[in-house]
């Protein structure tokens, strides 16, 4: 069985020096590829180098919005250069944070469309993070338009109806340790209904732990709990979630074996 976890930040302090345990530790449990996301300088930094080292990581880069006040021409150069590194599989993660408001509304906005035409520049999917703000960020990604390699719903913690209309805009739903939670019956529905090459699975480690490991450190084997929990939610194999998230993963990433 092969399990990709979409989304995960292994290159976080919290890791550091134990990222060999955290693969060697995924690979027992099924989960043998890593998307390992940065999303402001130093964690780009770090991501570009764990994919450079290890055959089962990639990196996706963006500049999160809680640092859209920090965006400038500069920090576009940069990640325009980085982009086309070999590993990097996406752009993110990019989007709206009306929880933090660390910037104002429309700085954010401003910061998602000009990433999102830049993952359409440099012909890469991008990855979105929203959080208290999906209508928004659903009337941003329409306004700028979903380009041919696509887009991801990160962490999706929504409802059925608004992750089948992102789907029609072009985008993935990605979900994470939040669909195994007692009392998030939305994104259970979601995982149950939505057509399974939509779909895809994540961590977003250290974060986020899933049911069993609900209030402990999260980490990247730990996607296998997502798997299970969406096969029991749809009434099939965990083999049949597996294989086809996997699948997802590598269309959606443009990987090949």
């Amino acid at each position: 069985m092969n399990i990709f976890d979409t989304h995960t930040h292994l290159n976080v302090v919290h890791f550091a020096d134990r990222e060999a345990e955290e693969i060697a530790l995924a690979q027992e449990l099924g989960v043998t590829k890593m998307n390992v996301v940065g999303f402001d300088r130093p964690t780009i930094d770090k991501a570009l180098s764990l994919a450079n080292h290890h055959k089962e990581i990639f990196a996706t880069i963006g500049w999160h919005p809680t640092e859209a006040g920090s965006y400038t021409d500069h920090v576009e150069d940069f990640l325009r250069q980085q982009l086309k590194t070999p590993k990097v599989i996406a752009l993110g993660e990019i989007g709206l944070d009306y929880y933090w408001m660390e910037d104002p509304k429309e700085t954010q906005m401003e910061v998602f469309r000009r990433q999102i035409a830049l993952a359409k520049e440099v012909d890469l999917p991008f990855v979105v993070h929203t959080r208290d703000a999906l209508e928004d960020t659903y009337a941003v990604i329409k306004e700028a338009g979903v380009g041919p390699r696509g887009g991801i719903m990160h962490s999706y913690s929504g409802s059925l109806e608004m992750a089948e209309r992102f789907i029609e805009l072009g985008m993935m739903i990605s979900f994470s340790g939040v669909v195994t939670f007692k009392k998030a019956l939305d994104v259970q529905a979601a995982a149950t209904a939505l057509p399974l090459d939509k779909i895809l699975v994540e961590t977003d480690a250290p974060y986020l732990a899933p049911v069993p490991k609900r209030g402990r450190e999260n980490r990247p084997a730990y996607t296998r709990y997502v798997v299970d929990k969406i096969a029991e939610l749809r009434g099939v194999t965990v083999e049949e979630v597996a294989a086809a998230t996997y699948n997802n993963a590598m269309q959606v990433f443009g990987l090949k074996e």
